[in-house]
């Protein structure tokens, strides 16, 4: 079985005997070869290309993605093809980038930075994590690594998921929970049902001074809708992702006080690789023994 990676298999352990790799990353380096794979891991800088090659691949049974999110993915898949995603890789990337800017975000560290680089001594109170309310809404493995980060830091900690279970609250709860949020933090998937979540309304029911965190997909903030509470200086927000994405220089969201930007790195971090060369070796071990897969998010049955 041919199996193309963006990476070398010399980072993969354990692997039973039958499979042939070919290491190829669409964005920059697509032989002809690549086109016969049945396994498939497309590279994780993402670009157009990553996804277009899918349909190509007439021999495809399974693509395993390195992200979590892989509603860009689905549109090209075919039927018979079997998509997992990599939950569990970023847990530890994007759980210390969302700690990090709230902390940014509370302790004014991008203001610091301005000050520094204009040599001006700015010596102001901040506000702090510590006793805030954080409202995490997304109860999969990267809101719980949230929770258990956050355990240190002296907050209250309130974990969001679609249906209510032991330890996490229901969305159905919001608006109970939103106006005592100091900070909300978004880290679930974009899907017809959370595009657009956080809207007017949505906005409307936090605080004064509420801190909004997205470390998930862009669409689920209403843009328009946040740029307006943040021209007014009403919230504060901290987004790893945005929409548009790629932000375009000029785009109003560079400038507007109160916000804190990063380029939708929160997976970008070295721990990373560890976690997907194992994910990779224990799905190609499954595959060889002819076990289930791990984190097999769509399956589409042969038409």
């Amino acid at each position: 079985m041919l199996v193309v990676l963006p990476f070398s298999p010399d980072h993969l352990s354990d692997i039973p005997d039958g499979f042939d790799f070919e290491v190829a990353d669409a964005t920059d380096h697509w032989p002809g070869r690549a086109t016969e794979a049945e396994f498939y891991v497309p590279a994780y800088q993402f670009s157009n290309r990553v996804i277009e090659v899918i349909p190509s691949m007439r021999r495809l049974q399974v693509v395993q993605s390195l992200t979590a999110g892989v509603e860009h993915i689905t549109p090209h898949l075919r039927p018979g093809v079997t998509l997992c995603n990599a939950a569990g890789v970023h847990d530890a990337a994007t759980s210390e980038l969302a700690v990090g800017m709230m902390i940014g975000a509370q302790r004014r560290l991008p203001d610091l930075r301005d000050a520094q680089r204009d040599q001006r001594w700015d010596l102001q109170m901040s506000r702090s994590l510590a006793d805030s309310r954080v409202l995490v809404i997304g109860a999969g493995n990267i809101g719980h690594a949230i929770e258990r980060r956050l355990a240190g830091f002296e907050c209250e900690v309130i974990l969001v998921g679609r249906t209510a279970r032991d330890g996490v609250r229901g969305m159905a709860e919001l608006p109970h929970l939103l106006p005592s949020a100091d900070i909300v933090v978004l880290i679930l998937p974009l899907t017809s049902e959370t595009r657009g979540l956080v809207d007017r309304d949505f906005l409307a029911q936090l605080a004064d001074g509420a801190l909004v965190v997205n470390v998930a997909r862009g669409p689920i903030v209403v843009t328009a809708d946040l740029l307006r509470e943040l021209e007014t200086g009403r919230l504060r927000a901290a987004l790893d992702v945005t929409d548009p994405e790629p932000l375009p220089a000029g785009h109003p969201l560079w400038a507007v006080p109160g916000v804190f930007l990063t380029p939708h790195v929160g997976g970008a971090a070295a721990s990373l690789w560890p976690r997907a060369y194992r994910l990779v070796s224990e799905q190609l071990r499954r595959l060889g023994a002819g076990d289930e897969f791990v984190n097999v998010v769509a399956f589409s049955k042969t038409a």
